[in-house]
């Protein structure tokens, strides 16, 4: 579980702070909606977004990376990245975040409910962040971005939290499937917006792109 508060952007003209850096934390942590984007509130108490226009928000509450894609990472760039280095609030162990569903949810502590809303994309920023050539190729390549999630119900994490599947959608339309769509593979959109769970702030970025092609 990691947080943070906005920092300077040095990586994105235009924009003048920026989230990624995120510390752990032992908790427990409030975990609630956090209204509409444009404000810098995101769904973990204690941590906000910098670049207010395309972070944070509902739809983008929590983002969660696995451990397991950490160490991917980790052995194909000889580097050590760990928990919070991607920007996330929740490392995860023992689950495939990326073959999780569009709407799929997570249940946890103190009745908390999450749901899988899309796949996190890369930008500027993060390739500025990790200081790694050509890392935006790298990471477009393997594929393995992790899911943002909203908060259904709130609730509370700490270290070791234990988050149970309790719904997975019958279509399936993973995060991983999301984000080749959104990184070039645009014959997936269709699919993609089959789902009646994806955002609506989404829709409108996925048929866009879609008309790109």
């Amino acid at each position: 579980m990691n947080v943070g508060r906005p920092r300077p952007n040095l990586w994105k003209p235009g924009t003048e702070f920026t989230g990624i850096d995120k510390r752990p934390v032992a908790g427990p942590v409030r975990v609630a909606p956090p209204g509409p984007k444009g404000t810098g509130a995101v769904g973990l108490e204690g941590d906000r977004a910098g670049d207010v226009d395309h972070h944070g928000g509902d739809d983008q509450a929590v983002y969660a990376y696995a451990g397991e894609d950490y160490a991917h990472f980790n052995a194909l760039t000889g580097r050590e990245f760990g928990p919070g280095a991607f920007g996330e609030n929740l490392t995860t162990a023992g689950y495939d975040v990326n073959a999780a569903r569009i709407g799929e949810r997570w249940a946890g502590p103190g009745g908390l409910v999450l749901q899988v809303t899309c796949a996190r994309t890369p930008c500027g920023t993060f390739r500025g962040w990790i200081e790694e050539r050509g890392w935006l190729k790298t990471f477009t390549r393997e594929a393995r971005p992790g899911p943002y999630l909203r908060v259904v119900e709130p609730g509370h994490v700490e270290q070791d939290t234990e988050l149970e599947v309790v719904h997975r959608p019958d279509l399936d339309l993973t995060v991983a499937m999301y984000f080749r769509a959104m990184m070039g593979e645009r014959d997936l959109i269709p699919r993609l917006l089959e789902s009646p769970d994806i955002p609506p702030s989404e829709i409108g970025y996925l048929r866009g792109r879609y008309d790109e092609g």
